[in-house]
């Protein structure tokens, strides 16, 4: 399937691991450049060597004056940017115990990067009729328990998806999100291994994805993104893609037992 992105500028925020680090390989396998955007440095800059059609930037992305950074930087490097993915964030478990100033500082982390990334972009984006991606999460649609502030900002996501779909709609920018549930992520891998058994919370976790009873893969996420980034996406705006094996929205009796099916 042709996509169309051969020699798109794509920039991609937290794509030094994980899902953003599986998007950026996705999209060099198009022929895009990327520019990897991550405060790990030396995760970064090996991303950047092995997809060779790659610039990193270090940048930490809780800074406004930062992300402005990398805008002009790529626009310095590039002349102009096609495609934006607000990919970073973390879950850092923060509930109603944390005092209110604290919950502030934890939805900035995951939410002003993805306000300013996208204001600094904006010109360029409407220049290059270009698309924005951004990552949110279930827990903004199902909730959790004991996550309030990443709940928040990823809540604020999915609200600004649909916001900046009619913003940019008579500009020519399509704004889409993709909302993954459990993803095997380096993140996840850590967590599993603070877990008394790792081996038996991975098996809990997975017996709750209906559709295989497995997590998904980065690849699978990474494979959306470029999708509807695409071309082949060209009338797809505003849009929320889940990528989680039915997590969010099958039953839950589709979580047990499926030999009675077969």
């Amino acid at each position: 399937m042709q996509t169309d992105l051969s020699g798109k500028v794509v920039v991609i925020s937290g794509a030094a691991r994980g899902i953003g680090a599986a998007t950026a390989r996705a999209f060099s396998r198009e022929a895009a450049w990327v520019v990897i955007v991550d405060r790990d440095v030396q995760a970064g800059k090996m991303l950047e060597r092995t997809i060779g059609k790659a610039q990193f930037i270090e940048a930490d992305l809780t800074s406004e004056a930062a992300c402005e950074n990398v805008i002009q930087a790529t626009l310095k490097q590039f002349k102009g940017v096609d495609v934006l993915v607000n990919n970073a964030g973390a879950n850092d478990g923060l509930d109603l115990e944390a005092k209110p100033s604290v919950f502030m500082e934890s939805v900035k982390k995951n939410l002003l990067h993805v306000y300013a990334l996208t204001h600094f972009a904006r010109e360029a984006l409407i220049q290059s009729k270009g698309s924005i991606v951004n990552i949110s999460s279930k827990v903004a649609e199902t909730g959790q328990g004991g996550t309030s502030a990443y709940a928040a900002a990823k809540g604020a996501i999915n609200a600004l998806t649909r916001e900046w779909a009619v913003a940019f709609a008579k500009k020519g920018v399509r704004v889409n999100c993709v909302v993954p549930a459990e993803c095997d992520t380096d993140q996840y891998q850590r967590w599993f291994a603070t877990q008394k058994d790792p081996a038996s919370a991975r098996a809990g976790i997975e017996r709750l994805v209906p559709f295989g009873h497995r997590l998904t893969k980065p690849e699978e996420v990474a494979d959306t993104i470029v999708f509807l980034s695409s071309i082949r996406a060209s009338h797809i705006t505003g849009q929320f893609i889940h990528v989680d094996g039915g997590y969010t929205h099958l039953d839950r009796a589709a979580s047990g037992d499926q030999t009675k099916w077969s």
